[in-house]
């Protein structure tokens, strides 16, 4: 008898079965579920967010059906329904079916929001959600989401949001959101959805009374539809006007009609959730109103009584907003009092000042109070002192405020107090550790602190200090393997930053989790490519006599190449330091062709050899430059493969496993998502910009639409030419309007830059920290984004992961522990890390000092060219301009180099510029550039290109010149003008 009656409800759900997939929210419905088992739940939802509503509930109707039945399984399915807010779907399956004219009219009603969603999707959405929540249209649950959609992809976006919710309501619906609309003021569309135009006029309404998710009605019908005339196209709906179908749209489906029974992500006219434009568009704008959601708001509450708070929230949570908010009510709440007010918004990257100006604290705050930004790049640096003078709020990075600190301190000129200041808030706050400049800062804030406790028990009166807002998605674990480790190094930042509390949302509220892909690779079965480089970098172990203990091209050979090459230098091994130095480059080659293609790694090495045996080549013909015989050993071992390199280069054949299956992962987002947007972050600048022309010389991804650029660092340390501010401002304008919509990034994105909300994030055979790793993710902020890692050979990424993922783990357990504490064993925790900070401290600068004192004579330290040994030249040959540029203006120096022109290098600073660079002209090494100063050419040298000989001591690894103990001269401008001069005159006269 049982069996007869589950497949009587069997029979039942297969014949509701599409009206049920029209109406049940599986994300809502699953967890209540208790019979299906947690793995096949995990299924359904990456159904959901791969494919929608539709094709997941779906797959959930199957798994309810399934055979063996649980006792009680058609009871508790209906449960769920109710439970979950499906309750017209409820209605369904306990036979309370509204009438066909009834349910013909509420066809019509959503037939009609479909029309108008191009004029729908303009309403006020946050104020209509919130009355639709409080006329229990929408839970709670679906308030949250369509407030997160708003904040993550616009009004338009929002809109489109809710009104996919609210036509899943029982009969009954309509007529409440027309209410909505009236009570709100949106007349226009109140008047298009009844027909009234130009008319306020209240239409007829014949419903029962109003039907919630909360108290379901059965069979009403829809309001206003006897009394309005609903024109319906006689032509066919196309696919993508189905309100039923799935969100498989055509490519060419017109974003304006969205099928509301679909995921959020379709394409959509969806605005930015921060301004596209220039500042000086965002200043002609109105000033925006700021709104916070209710964890926003619970996270701020400490900072708005004027305590200092860390405000710790994933990134894509609206950290700067909360910041925004806290800034406005800190000087309203000064200005009342009458008070001084004056708030500095510091960041650690250049492109964050523009950001945070134009997209968070201008918008808000323009019509109140003067905002300014100030960066390395923008000449306002120089007068930074009137800047804080005369604006409310200034926006700049972190070394420039401690450059002014500095300045007040030592008495240079009037610089810049921290008294001056009444809230500072320092983004990505995690970096206030160790030496950072955050930490500077915050040591000078630390020290008066504990300076006024003094002042105060000596009943004088203290020294003003700011009040300081941290923000970070993630404080890290800083390496910590064990549970009190991790709370430890919490506790420090907290303590670095004074913080009172540290402030997250409750857990229970974080979204959930991205779908978490992990895709292995295989060997090459082939690799006859590599096979090739590494018989070559046989034969040079073989001729410089060295036995490497690790593979070739891992991590740990390129370390032990860079101590033989230290070493070889030292020793003046000129055959080992050689041969150390073209190993490198073939172990990057190695890498490369493990990373992306092997035409690319092939171009890198071919380059390189170019660029070595110009360096072998005079500008002038009559001088020769020495080529040793291991020199011609390895050009002519390059020579005598670089055709079979070049062959199997061309070979896809042999092409890597990692390489392979980025591509499919590539395609299969772009093929399987309405609107693809993600982001690949790889380990280096060249594999990215190599990885960027690999996407857009293929043409199945321009076939499918994808839009590829790259962004980079703007740091110099690599030699691939870094990327200005204003390009990678550029690259990140162009992704977010849609003109890019893959961006190739290494780590600078990962962190603070502003990269708008994106469904797909790839790690390709790059892992570093737990804090990166979060950050990336955080990249993700769709609601249905997938965060995938790709495996390359000898990177280790799987196991890093694991290790990121344990940690994250742990840091969240460390953070509630911290949170946990009561205030007094807080604090005093807290006061023991600062005492123990500034006693640190002073130990360093104690240290500082003493390396500073310069005591060595010029005289004893020599120079050698790192190359060929030569001696160059002593100590006392060596001036220094503007206490940062060393220059060697002898005339005996002058006969030991040769110039060349070097034209990428464009940089103008000041007084002097720099046109090319210097060269051993015994073996081609370069030494440093050539600098013009005020008219003078002045030989600038580079102190990594030398082997320095201190005292009989010989130094090779040098990278900086704070490294040499030795105070230099400083260079006589005048002196060596005059001395031009007379030598040019006597030459004039020997002429004569």
């Amino acid at each position: 008898m049982e069996s007869e009656t589950d497949e009587m409800r069997e029979c039942l759900i297969d014949c509701l079965r599409p009206r049920l997939k029209e109406l049940i929210v599986v994300d809502r419905v699953l967890d209540l579920i208790d019979f299906i088992e947690n793995e096949q739940k995990e299924r359904i939802r990456q159904k959901a967010r791969n494919d929608g509503d539709i094709s997941a509930a779906d797959y959930l109707i199957n798994a309810v059906v399934q055979k063996p039945h649980t006792p009680g399984w058609f009871t508790a399915f209906v449960d769920a329904l109710n439970n979950g807010g499906c309750n017209f779907a409820a209605d369904y399956m306990q036979l309370n079916l509204p009438t066909p004219e009834a349910e013909a009219e509420n066809e019509n009603c959503v037939r009609l929001i479909h029309l108008l969603i191009p004029s729908l999707a303009d309403m006020a959405t946050e104020t209509v959600c919130a009355h639709c929540f409080s006329k229990r249209l929408l839970t709670e649950d679906e308030r949250d989401r369509i407030t997160a959609e708003i904040v993550n992809r616009g009004r338009r976006s929002g809109a489109r949001e809710l009104l996919r919710r609210i036509i899943k309501c029982p009969p009954g619906w309509y007529s409440t959101f027309l209410q909505v609309l009236k009570d709100t003021e949106h007349h226009v569309l109140y008047n298009e959805l009844t027909g009234n135009e130009g008319s306020d006029k209240k239409p007829s309404l014949k419903d029962k009374p109003i039907a919630t998710r909360e108290s379901p009605t059965s069979a009403e019908s829809c309001d206003g539809t006897e009394s309005m005339e609903i024109t319906v196209n006689e032509q066919p709906m196309d696919q993508s006007t189905d309100l039923y179908a799935g969100n498989e749209l055509p490519s060419n489906s017109e974003p304006s009609q969205p099928d509301l029974y679909a995921s959020s992500e379709l394409p959509s006219n969806s605005e930015p959730s921060q301004p596209d434009g220039s500042a000086l568009e965002v200043a002609r704008s109105p000033e925006k109103e700021i709104t916070l959601r209710d964890y926003q708001m619970e996270v701020a509450g400490p900072a708005l009584e004027g305590k200092n708070i860390i405000v710790c929230l994933p990134t894509g949570s609206g950290k700067t907003r909360v910041a925004v908010y806290i800034t406005k009510e800190h000087l309203d709440r000064r200005k009342a009092e009458g008070k001084p007010r004056k708030v500095i918004v510091l960041v650690n990257k250049v492109p964050l000042v523009e950001q945070h100006y134009s997209a968070e604290f201008l918008p808000f705050l323009k019509n109140k109070y003067k905002v300014e930004r100030v960066s390395g790049d923008s000449q306002l640096k120089i007068s930074f002192t009137e800047i804080v003078k005369k604006n409310d709020i200034i926006i700049c990075t972190a070394q420039i405020l401690e450059n002014y600190l500095e300045r007040a301190n030592s008495g240079e000129d009037e610089g810049v107090n921290l008294s001056d200041l009444t809230l500072i808030i320092i983004d990505e706050c995690h970096h206030t550790q160790k030496g950072g400049v955050y930490n500077h800062i915050m040591m000078r804030y630390l020290k008066q602190k504990h300076k006024n406790k003094r002042l105060v028990k000596e009943q004088k009166e203290p020294v003003p200090l700011p009040q300081i807002l941290g923000l970070t998605a993630s404080p890290g674990v800083g390496g910590a393997t064990k549970m009190e480790k991790a709370e430890e190094h919490i506790l420090r930042i907290c303590a670095n930053l004074d913080a009172s509390r540290i402030m997250t949302r409750r857990q229970e509220e974080f979204k959930k989790e991205q779908r978490k892909i992990v895709v292995s690779v295989e060997d090459r079965r082939e690799d006859p490519f590599g096979d090739v480089i590494k018989k070559i970098m046989t034969a040079i172990h073989n001729h410089a006599e060295l036995t490497p203990t690790c593979d070739l091209g891992s991590q740990n050979y390129e370390q032990w190449v860079v101590q033989k090459e230290r070493q070889a230098a030292k020793d003046e091994n000129q055959k080992v330091r050689v041969c150390a130095e073209h190993l490198r480059q073939y172990s990057e080659s190695l890498n490369l062709c493990n990373t992306i293609r092997m035409q690319d790694a092939f171009s890198f090495l071919n380059k390189y050899y170019e660029e070595e045996m110009k360096k072998k080549t005079a500008p002038e013909e009559e001088h020769k430059i020495q080529i040793t015989d291991t020199e011609r050993f390895l050009f002519n071992l390059f020579k005598d493969n670089k055709k079979e390199l070049e062959t199997l280069a061309k070979n896809p054949e042999y092409e890597n496993d990692s390489l392979s299956k980025l591509r499919t992962k590539i395609l299969h987002e772009f093929s399987s998502r309405d609107e693809a947007r993600g982001i690949v972050f790889i380990k280096t600048r060249r594999s990215a910009i190599a990885l960027n022309q690999w996407i857009q010389e293929n043409s199945k991804f321009a076939d499918i639409g994808v839009k590829s650029a790259y962004v980079i660092g703007g740091g110099d340390q690599s030699v691939v030419k870094p990327m200005t501010s204003a390009e990678q401002k550029d690259v990140l304008k162009k992704f977010g309007n849609g003109q890019v919509n893959l961006l190739i990034a290494t780590t600078v994105a990962e962190e603070g830059l502003d990269i708008p909300a994106c469904n797909f994030v790839i790690r390709y055979g790059l892992v570093t920290n737990e804090i990166a790793m979060i950050q990336a993710q955080g990249r993700g902020r769709a609601e249905d984004s997938s965060y995938t890692l790709v495996e390359v050979k000898n990177s280790g990424v799987a196991e890093k992961e694991c290790v990121n993922e344990y940690r994250k783990n742990m840091m969240n357990k460390a953070i509630q522990k911290i949170k946990s504490l009561n205030q007094a064993a807080y604090e005093k925790r807290i006061t023991e890390f600062q005492i123990q900070a500034i006693m640190e401290e002073k130990v360093r600068m104690t240290k500082k000092k003493q390396k500073d004192i310069k005591n060595e004579s010029p005289s004893n330290v020599k120079f050698s060219c790192r190359s060929c040994s030569e001696p160059i030249c002593t100590g006392d040959d060596i001036q220094i301009i503007e206490n940062m540029h060393r220059v060697n203006v002898t005339p005996q120096f002058r006969k030991l180099y040769i110039q060349r022109e070097n034209t990428t290098l464009q940089e103008r600073l000041l007084d002097y510029e720099t046109n090319g660079f210097i060269a051993c002209k015994n073996c081609g090494q370069r030494w440093g550039s050539m600098m013009m100063y005020k008219g003078i050419e002045c030989p600038c040298l580079d102190v990594k290109n030398f082997v320095v000989n201190l005292n009989g001591k010989k130094i090779s690894k040098c990278t900086k010149w704070n490294e040499v103990p030795i105070k230099f001269s400083a260079f006589d401008y005048a002196e060596h003008a005059i001395n031009m001069t007379m030598s040019d005159n006597s030459d004039d006269d020997e002429t004569m």
